[in-house]
């Protein structure tokens, strides 16, 4: 391990990152801007071939950072995983989707973990940050790695050290997102959290993986369940004629005890509205029923119909129905100012309203299309313009994603009707608008 550390320290090691998505890109520029010579792993070729012309294909990540670290040869990308034997520390960060029955899809995992099992060698560091339920190191990835007749803690090192990103986020970063570690072993546990001073200003260690592990699923169980119960009183709130936003808001004002939760139109991203049942799913073998996160995830998972019902409502009102009515989706990306569409609510609100018979287009100014999602493989559309001749040929404008780019007077003023999930228009009065 000395001499792990010691080409750690001296940024002698080579860093290999297998999956160049949100987490692992922004890993590879965090370790080349430390320089570290890095490695980027992917089965799309596409991104391979975008990053070695120096071509960004995340927003809030600038093509000029591709380009700095390529042209000081810190990075290269590839789909040759025989150049895992080329690293010496190795950091996995494929997806861990669910299932269509919500069981956990560790396929991702155990296929990176046959690839590197074919060139570990004696030294490496191994660092697991993909999302899973506890005992995942241990159970998956261990017992592959040892066949080759290595020992952790002594042959190699491995960790689980949980992403933590958080996209389009302008005052946290990979650098300064507090990081946890727990290995194998010590050893291995000391290796990783060497490996990760070097690049983030704070490391905390655990003592497993396991722990690791459930870290990050507490805290994402956190945020669904919260956002399940604000999502709930907002529909009574609605029921009861109160503005939820404005209970949240003076709730707020309490210094202690409270902390303020939104409602919206549903989860989105890789990691609330999937992290939880890989938790619910592994209690099952203690024979335990994790009640507040299948609650919550039944609470959460009913909103974009919530929302379509509010806009089938609000139609009524104007003299129409929902089959064949024109509606605008305003915002398809999971999260405000960014180009992330990774389960976003948006996409369940357009295939419920055209299973319904509406006729549905979208405007993103980040996503500019979208098509063979895992869920919607039939779905293939093209972001429309916002203009104000645009906005007047739609039956209803629904704000689903609060871009800050948006002129929000502009869409009320010149829209018949305007369905609100975001509370975008908090500043506006106009009887065109209905919550949801």
């Amino acid at each position: 391990m000395k001499e792990l550390i010691e080409k750690i320290k001296n940024r002698d090691a080579t860093v290999g990152v297998i999956g160049l998505g949100y987490v692992g890109l922004p890993l590879c520029l965090r370790f080349s801007q430390e320089r570290f010579r890095v490695t980027g792993f992917d089965i799309d070729t596409n991104k391979v071939e975008k990053l070695n012309n120096c071509t960004s294909y995340i927003k809030h990540i600038p093509s000029e950072n591709i380009k700095a670290i390529r042209e000081n040869k810190l990075f290269e990308a590839t789909t040759d995983y025989s150049r895992i034997s080329k690293t010496d520390c190795i950091i996995i960060c494929v997806p861990t989707p669910l299932k269509k029955n919500k069981e956990p899809d560790l396929s991702y995992i155990k296929n990176t973990t046959l690839e590197i099992s074919k060139y570990l060698r004696k030294g490496h560091l191994i660092s697991l940050e993909s999302t899973t339920y506890p005992g995942t190191t241990r159970e998956i990835l261990l017992p592959e790695f040892e066949k080759k007749g290595l020992k952790a803690g002594k042959d190699f090192y491995l960790i689980f050290s949980p992403e933590r990103e958080d996209p389009g986020n302008p005052n946290f970063n990979t650098k300064n997102i507090p990081k946890v570690v727990g290995g194998i072993t010590r050893a291995c546990t000391e290796a990783g959290k060497v490996l990760y001073q070097q690049v983030i200003n704070k490391v905390i260690t655990v003592s497993s993986t396991e722990i690791a592990e459930f870290t990050k699923l507490l805290e994402n169980i956190f945020r669904s369940v919260n956002i399940a119960l604000v999502n709930e009183l907002k529909i009574l709130s609605d029921k009861m004629g109160i503005n939820i936003w404005e209970v949240i808001d003076a709730s707020s004002t309490k210094p202690f005890g409270f902390m303020p939760f939104y409602p919206g139109p549903g989860l989105g991203g890789h990691c609330i509205p999937i992290d939880p049942f890989y938790l619910s799913w592994k209690a099952k073998e203690y024979d335990f029923n994790t009640r507040f996160i299948e609650l919550a995830g039944e609470i959460n998972t009913s909103m974009p119909e919530y929302v379509v019902s509010k806009i089938s409502d609000g139609l009524n009102t104007h003299g129409k129905c929902l089959k064949n009515s024109k509606i605008l989706i305003i915002g398809v990306a999971y999260k405000k100012d960014t180009d992330d569409i990774r389960e976003s609510p948006a996409v369940e609100i357009i295939n419920i309203l055209k299973d319904k018979g509406a006729k549905v287009d979208y405007n993103d100014p980040y996503i500019p299309s979208f098509s063979g999602m895992r869920h919607y493989p039939e779905l293939s559309m093209k972001s429309v313009p916002l203009t104000e001749k645009k906005l007047m040929q739609y039956d209803c404008a629904v704000i689903v994603t609060d871009h800050s780019t948006y002129d929000y007077h502009l869409i009320v003023k010149n829209s018949s009707l305007v369905v609100d999930t975001r509370n975008a228009t908090k500043n506006i009065t106009s009887k065109k608008i209905i919550k949801a």
